[in-house]
């Protein structure tokens, strides 16, 4: 049962954090997009390898940081630098290349499991969250701080998160003879990652205001 539970929660968790429009999703349409379904789906699993990595530190985290908001305003002052320079980076090359040419063009297999790798290391979003869902779920009883449990939560949530990186892949792929959301991927891109940036600003601002 422990198995069970700690997978679907994993899984459902994933699903939902992964499921707005963000970085990697979008990045893995535009990857499959220009280069092909198989390069996009191995940067879908070096994403979801890392996301599992990022999840068993969150549960490590919720284990002693749990109601001390010092480490979690670190962790967004932190999120909020990266997510800044990642939306000027977006919107620069936006602007200084042509849709093929643009960043993040893939040009072999590897390359794109570690970039996959790469930008889902880039992407400190996942820390906060797994650590909010793993305490909230404990504060209900439906969480075990337990190696098992743990492991099977954090199996969950690489599954979860590459079946929703798959389903953007198949969805922009069958979308393809439309030029539009190519042209513009990388404004759409950099508009998220502004957003978060914002977000995360936000609630600096309202920590310190207090």
């Amino acid at each position: 049962l422990e198995t069970i539970t700690g997978f679907f929660f994993g899984f459902l968790a994933a699903a939902i954090g992964t499921f707005p429009p963000g970085l990697l999703n979008m990045t893995a349409s535009k990857i499959g997009v220009q280069d092909g379904k198989l390069r996009a789906v191995l940067f879908a699993i070096g994403a979801a390898v890392v996301v599992m990595c990022q999840t068993y530190v969150s549960v490590a985290f919720a284990k002693v940081i749990e109601g001390n908001t010092q480490i979690l305003l670190l962790l967004r002052e932190v999120g909020f630098v990266i997510f800044t320079v990642l939306t000027c980076y977006f919107f620069w090359t936006s602007k200084k290349f042509a849709p093929k040419n643009q960043a993040f063009k893939i040009k072999s297999k590897k390359s794109s499991f570690f970039q996959g790798v790469m930008l889902s290391v880039l992407n400190f979003f996942p820390i906060p969250y797994y650590v909010f869902v793993s305490t909230t779920l404990a504060g209900h009883n439906l969480f075990l701080f337990e190696i098992y449990f743990e492991s099977w939560f954090v199996v969950g949530t690489g599954f979860g998160a590459f079946l929703i990186f798959l389903g953007y892949i198949e969805f922009f792929k069958k979308k393809q003879k439309s030029n539009f959301v190519l042209k513009n991927m990388n404004y759409i891109i950099g508009s998220i990652t502004a957003v978060v940036a914002i977000l995360s600003l936000i609630k600096i601002i309202q920590y310190y205001w207090k």
